[in-house]
């Protein structure tokens, strides 16, 4: 019997300095308001069932079982299901990390079906092992990422340069880059999905400080600076697109309206729109529909 060794050169390995900050498993039914969004990192989706539109920015990308979506940070974004086949994923949320795509682009997408094994060993594996929090958890899943970013990198023949304290893995027009002088505040993170979650309850600057243990005026300087406004100017921003979700899915009046997206009052809310989309809150609702009716 033979005996095959094969030397590990150790000088030529290293870790990805990037994060990962979370692990999401959702089945989107449509039964939740679609808003667009961004977030100070980037995220790794990997589609296991359903088909949809993906929107990022203004353009919707249709998506099904065994896509993987990257999307860089700072890059608006959101998903929305096909009716008959809802749309089921596990989401990755990557600090230290950005992407380098063919042109100007923030994202690709792209179908995995070959891989379709790994990728999906991965990403449950993930999932259980954020779910479960067993002993030293956390260092299984930062190596879980490493191991399926290089699988990502296997698959598209991706090759490796470093320079100074950037590491580069980069193919013609695709390139990783990890930088670990990226890297956000916990605290304004946590705030900014609370935000997202919580935007039609009653939220004052003074509750937000409580929440993140935070003085009020270091937080406005600090929210401020990561994600280039002030909490209560994001606050409104949010209630703003679910407004508009509601004025072209619904028959609420304007007043419903202005209440189920968490304004205090009407005439506050018709301020609010009139600043934000240049019209009122009726002529948006007329406009989306006739627009609408143009393209039966």
């Amino acid at each position: 019997m033979g005996i095959s060794r094969y030397p590990l050169n150790n000088d030529e390995t290293g870790t990805i300095d990037a994060r990962l900050l979370y692990v999401t498993y959702s089945k989107f039914e449509n039964d939740w308001p679609s808003l667009v969004h961004t977030h100070p990192f980037a995220e790794l989706w990997y589609i296991k069932s359903g088909k949809g539109i993906y929107m990022i920015e203004d353009s919707p990308y249709p998506v099904r079982e065994d896509d993987f979506i990257i999307i860089n940070a700072n890059v608006a974004h959101t998903e929305m299901s096909d009716g008959d086949s809802p749309l089921e994923y596990i989401v990755l949320g990557v600090e230290g990390m950005n992407f380098s795509f063919e042109g100007s682009r923030e994202h690709i997408i792209f179908n995995c079906r070959n891989d379709h094994a790994d990728f999906l060993f991965y990403m449950n594996a993930l999932l259980k092992e954020m779910e479960e929090k067993r002993e030293d958890y956390e260092l299984v899943c930062q190596n879980l990422l490493e191991v399926m970013v290089v699988k990502l990198l296997r698959r598209s023949n991706f090759s490796f340069e470093y320079e100074s304290s950037v590491k580069l893995l980069r193919r013609s027009n695709f390139s990783f880059e990890y930088e670990s002088s990226v890297k956000s505040s916990r605290e304004c993170i946590k705030l900014k999905q609370y935000i997202e979650a919580n935007y039609n309850q009653d939220i004052t600057l003074d509750m937000l400080a409580e929440i993140s243990h935070l003085n009020k005026y270091y937080l406005v300087h600090a929210f401020t600076r990561y994600f280039g406004c002030s909490p209560i100017s994001y606050l409104c921003e949010v209630r703003i697109r679910a407004s508009k979700e509601l004025l072209a899915s619904t028959d609420y009046s304007i007043t419903e309206v202005a209440q189920l997206s968490g304004f205090s009052s009407q005439s506050y809310f018709a301020q609010c729109f009139q600043k934000y989309c240049r019209m009122t809150a009726s002529a948006y609702r007329k406009s989306y529909r006739e627009n609408a009716e143009q393209k039966l």
